[in-house]
């Protein structure tokens, strides 16, 4: 078996294509497999191409320098990494690290069983958390079930701060009447990390707990997520 080696490269004032090629990200990644890869080289590897004077792997530590973690810099948006203060990021390069790491969110949100029915908060938070608790945007989402409590469909309705205007009944329900769902669990995040239910937060959802009655699909909760934590406004009796 070969070795792993995941420390940080050296630093070298050089094109990549002049670096010995074991020590290129790429040829590493292909000799050694990914998790050889430091975050820097794996970012690198995103990246692409660097600027006249620093190669990718210089462009990807100064990302990381900036940002702190991986996890932050994930929730960035495209236009935050064009302001990024370290040159070498444009829209092409922000779109493919954005990109890699909604898949990265979307792996971890479905690594659960897709099969398995939603009984408790609980399930829907180890579901979706990954997905949505490091955003820096509010997103409102709709999961649509089946009458035996599993997942048909789920689907971004708004992006940005939840109100009542941006929430219309129409379109939280389309999905679930076309799926044919036969209740819905409505879903979204707090950037704040503050789990707790807003005023907008509570007559939004009863708005549409009223809609969903007349049209006989039910609403089963309202999760909100807010980090490593949420809050469950059906059992805090605010549905």
């Amino acid at each position: 078996m070969q070795a792993v080696h995941s420390h940080e490269p050296p630093v070298r004032y050089a094109a990549i294509r002049d670096w010995p090629e074991d020590e290129r990200p790429r040829e590493k990644l292909i000799a050694h497999g990914a998790a050889s890869l430091s975050d820097a080289e794996l970012l690198a590897i995103l990246i692409n191409i660097g600027t006249a004077r620093r190669s990718a792997v210089d462009v990807a530590r100064g990302l990381l320098r900036e940002y702190g973690t991986v996890k932050r810099l994930a929730a960035l948006s495209v236009a935050d990494l064009k302001q990024s203060r370290h040159k070498g990021i444009g829209a092409a390069k922000a779109v493919t690290i954005v990109a890699a790491c909604e898949l990265a969110r979307r792996i971890a949100a479905k690594s659960a069983d897709s099969e398995a029915a939603i009984r408790t908060p609980e399930d829907i938070h180890h579901r979706y958390g990954p997905r949505l608790r490091d955003l820096q945007q509010e997103q409102f989402m709709v999961v649509a079930l089946s009458s035996a409590n599993k997942v048909i469909r789920d689907r971004v309705i708004t992006t940005g701060l939840l109100n009542a205007s941006l929430t219309h009944p129409r379109e939280v329900f389309r999905e679930a009447i076309l799926e044919q769902a036969a209740g819905i669990i409505l879903l979204h995040n707090h950037p704040s990390g503050n789990p707790e239910p807003s005023r907008e937060d509570i007559a939004v959802t009863k708005q549409i707990v009223e809609a969903g009655r007349i049209i006989g699909i039910a609403v089963h909760d309202h999760i909100i997520i807010a980090g490593d934590t949420f809050t469950s406004m059906m059992e805090r009796g605010l549905m």
